[in-house]
């Protein structure tokens, strides 16, 4: 299925308030059994083009899998637009995505991502906008309260106001000095994927830890999908009034155990850091060596049943496990060992 959109400039298209609400108002809202496999929708939801707004935080319950999933089946012309951002760089590698709205691209202490930096330069990647994170959020914050924009003083005082295309410093209309405040517009990224912890099979969605900026993405974005670790009862959530995301806001839901993975999901497991490492110091050097890390751990590996083998198995992601139950005192921590051989390239 094709997805029709009022505007078809993508970089209009992001801020265009109305072009967003009629689409919503045109929204299909019944409640119905959305559950569907993964490849079928990430072929439905995810067309070219598309914005893909970015979810979780970087590798925190983010939805990692389903982003494999992408560039499998080999989307192209994807924007991407998120806070923060550690997912894109393998999507431009794989020419899945061809352009940015910036707030951040990184693995924290684990480094710099050398292939991002290198495809800006190189132009095979283009940033229509740069942001700081809180403005972003503020953007995608006020496409959730359904109002056009935001007065803010987010940006003031930064070149990022010369590179955003988007945001207007005006004085403050309702102050009496003259008072800059920048404005900033309501964001309606065209598709974003959210894994949570537990989801119904009408999209209900539980988030356990915090949502980061996917409960306002879900209201900004025209089109949601769900990941779940878990598909439960309706009750169960109704009984525990702990859904974060509502079923009418969503268009499909996945059961995808370990749909986070080599990220971590609270509840469920740590993240694989040698793996990261390895990516980030080493895949990232060169391109030569971004395309044989992403053949070998995204093109050839068609689930995460897969890529957990192909890491080590159920040993592996048991002790995944056992790290996240420790961190959050959900099991006894008193022999866990975090320690691990940390990947620190030896160069010639």
């Amino acid at each position: 299925m094709t997805y029709k959109y009022d505007q078809v400039d993508h970089l209009e298209r992001l801020v265009d308030f109305r072009g967003a609400r009629e689409y919503h108002l045109s929204k299909d809202r019944a409640k119905r059994d959305k559950r569907m496999p993964l490849k079928d929708a990430i072929a439905e939801f995810v067309q070219d083009g598309d914005i893909l707004g970015e979810t979780g935080f970087s590798y925190v319950r983010s939805p990692i899998q389903a982003y494999f999933e992408i560039v499998r089946q080999q989307k192209k012309n994807i924007k991407g637009i998120g806070s923060p951002m550690s997912n894109v760089s393998y999507m431009i590698a794989r020419d899945c995505m061809d352009g940015v709205h910036l707030s951040y691209v990184g693995v924290e202490m684990r480094g710099n991502d050398k292939h991002f930096s290198r495809a800006i330069i190189n132009k095979k990647a283009e940033i229509h906008s740069l942001w700081s994170h809180g403005s972003m959020a503020l953007g995608f914050k006020a496409a959730q309260l359904g109002v056009p924009c935001v007065g803010s003083k987010q940006l003031l005082g930064t070149d990022m106001v010369k590179y955003n295309p988007y945001v207007k410093v005006i004085d403050n209309p309702v102050g009496k000095d003259k008072d800059p405040v920048c404005m900033i517009p309501a964001l309606f990224p065209d598709v974003c994927i959210v894994h949570c912890q537990q989801a119904d099979r009408y999209g209900n969605a539980v988030i356990q830890g915090p949502a980061i900026n996917d409960i306002a993405l879900a209201s900004a974005c025209r089109k949601v999908i769900i990941t779940a670790e878990r598909i439960v009862p309706e009750m169960t959530i109704r009984d525990n009034s702990s859904a974060a995301i509502p079923f009418w806001y969503v268009d499909a839901v996945v059961e995808l155990p370990y749909g986070a993975y080599p990220g971590a999901c609270p509840g469920f497991y740590f993240w694989h850091r040698q793996w990261w490492e390895f990516l980030i110091r080493i895949g990232t050097v060169t391109d030569e060596n971004v395309m044989s890390f992403t053949e070998e751990w995204i093109m050839n590996c068609k689930d995460q049943y897969e890529w957990i083998e192909k890491a080590g198995g159920i040993r592996v992601i048991d002790h995944d496990r056992r790290l996240m139950e420790a961190a959050q005192l959900i099991a006894d921590d008193s022999l866990t060992d975090y320690d691990y051989d940390e990947v620190i390239p030896k160069w010639d």
